[in-house]
């Protein structure tokens, strides 16, 4: 393995290599992410350059706060209170820029034959931000909280068709209604912070197992955190670098940009493509941006009127011009969208489903046939709900007038957005992160009892689909079910998906060590860890 791993270092110093296909290909041969970027800058290192320095302070400038954020991981909507929690919390296992899985609170983890059981072995010496080893009851907990519909938790789609947990010795052990081969995927949802006694004592405590402990919160506004001597993951020349690490919330573009710019913050994510080629030019700063599952949406609630007749949905989906919005709103970072969540980034992606053209003879015709009376029908919309999202709600509705559809859009505050506005009003501007298999997409947003199904959409077909992809280990036969699926969305479901986007962030260049990871911005909320600063 030391001879590939040198073999690959060298191809990254000959430009054959790009540093994330270097930690990429190492994790395939069993390497963490922090030890292959220690591997990579210390051989950089040889040459003259600046290897992983101890220390300093961290600070990201993010959009996605409120001032009603907790530190409740079942409540997570949005960037910043997820950002903030993996300071202090980590679930079972996480994913890489790779996408493959890595333990974090579980060492390992294995299934049965039929994919109905699965054994997640909880690491020796890991430890809560109190001292206390972390127990296979302390993970069932944490899962049984989130089970509960009590708890209202986004993650309690993914929970559906547990049928039953326990534990045996430092062994967590879960047995499923149907098989689920992509259950330890599931369990690297955010939500699933794993707490002392599950959270129940109290959830918003922000103890977990992560590097960090919290030192300063003010929701809605920063976050400060200081490293924990005990951290079970390396020592400080190995992982988590910094001494202390700040979330700053500025929800406003251009406030977050001038931050950056000034140097008052070291990272910011949500870089508007209009200006992100403009900020790359900038002197020392460099714009990353990587692809993945991140989609913009306009939602509606197809249980209500007049969103619950699917030809006024139809005429909708007709009127909006999804390149135009790729080119004007994204600036090309990103790609058209087929109102299905689910695009080439995922593993079982089929590209049989007709791309959706922009119509607007398909749209009147379809308006006209949903008998719609012709009251103005409300878009609210925020700057926070998606960079760009206001001129975006504006080129829908000049399409929409040409269609003849009378679509008004009401902006709406950005504090508050996400508890007031999304999941709540029955049309909105939206945003996914994606996630990284079919089935978690499915069962987070679109299963009839998941509760961030922030469409309405319940039908009993599609969730027998769900369940029947989970059960067939075939993957031929599970990605023909999810393409049945992502059919039914495109022709009857609430979720109008233009684009997807490319994750824009933007780092100082005394920022050392970041790897993008398709399954978020800052490294997937993980530039606090893997990254260090410069002199």
């Amino acid at each position: 393995m030391n001879t590939q791993l040198k073999e690959l270092s060298s191809a990254v110093k000959q430009g054959l290599l790009t540093r994330r296909e270097f930690v990429a290909r190492a994790a395939a041969l069993g390497v963490t992410a922090a030890v292959a970027n220690s591997m990579l800058t210390s051989a950089a290192a040889a040459d003259g350059h600046a290897k992983p320095v101890a220390g300093g302070t961290f600070r990201i400038g993010s959009s996605g706060g409120e001032s009603t954020n907790t530190q409740d991981p079942a409540s997570w909507a949005s960037d910043v209170p997820l950002a903030i929690g993996f300071f202090w919390g980590e679930p079972l296992v996480e994913l890489g820029e790779d996408g493959a899985l890595r333990g974090l609170v579980a060492e390992s983890w294995s299934g049965s034959e039929d994919a109905s059981e699965w054994t997640f072995t909880v690491r020796q010496g890991c430890t809560f931000s109190t001292g206390e080893q972390v127990t296979a009851e302390d993970v069932m907990k944490t899962m049984e909280r989130h089970s509960n519909e009590e708890s209202k938790s986004g993650a309690l789609g993914i929970m559906t068709g547990i049928k039953s947990m326990r534990t045996e010795g430092n062994d967590f052990i879960v047995t499923l209604e149907t098989g689920n081969a992509d259950l330890p995927f599931l369990m690297a949802d955010y939500h699933l912070i794993i707490q002392p006694n599950g959270g129940f004592d109290d959830p918003t405590a922000a103890i977990g197992t992560g590097a960090y402990v919290m030192s300063e919160y003010e929701p809605g506004v920063r976050a400060v955190a200081t490293r924990r001597d005990d951290y079970w993951g390396g020592s400080q020349e190995e992982v988590a670098h910094y001494d202390t690490i700040e979330m700053i919330v500025l929800n406003d573009a251009t406030a977050r940009t001038a931050a950056l710019q000034s140097g008052q913050v070291d990272a910011i994510n949500r870089v508007e493509p209009k200006i992100a080629k403009l900020l790359d030019r900038a002197p020392n700063l460099t714009v990353k941006n990587i692809s993945g599952r991140g989609h913009y949406v306009f939602i509606n609630h197809v249980d209500t009127a007049p969103f619950d007749n699917n030809d006024l949905r139809l005429a909708l989906k007709y009127a909006i011009n999804r390149q135009e919005m790729v080119d004007k709103i994204l600036q090309g970072y990103g790609g058209i969208g087929n109102d299905t969540p689910i695009n080439a980034a995922y593993p079982l992606f089929d590209d049989s489903l007709p791309q959706r053209e922009f119509s607007l003879e398909k749209a009147a015709e379809h308006y006209k046939k949903s008998g719609h009376d012709g009251s103005p029908i409300v878009l609210r919309v925020a700057d926070g709900a998606f960079p760009g999202a206001v001129d975006a709600a504006s080129l829908f509705q000049q399409s929409c007038e040409a269609a003849g559809i009378p679509l008004e859009i009401k902006r709406e505050p950005n504090d508050g957005y996400w508890s007031e506005v999304w999941n709540v009003q029955p049309f909105c501007a939206s945003y996914w992160g994606g996630r990284p298999v079919q089935d978690q997409m499915f069962a987070t947003a679109y299963l009839s009892t998941a509760d961030w199904n922030d469409t309405r959409w319940k039908r009993d077909e599609f969730d027998a689909m769900l369940m029947e992809a989970r059960s067939e280990l075939d993957e031929g036969k599970r990605k023909e079910i999810y393409a049945k699926m992502s059919a039914m969305l495109n022709e009857e479901g609430g979720v109008i998906l233009p684009m997807f986007n490319d994750f824009v962030d933007a780092i100082s260049n005394n920022v050392q060590g970041y790897v993008g990871n398709p399954s978020g911005p800052q490294m997937y909320w993980k530039s606090f860890k893997y990254t260090w600063k410069t002199a």
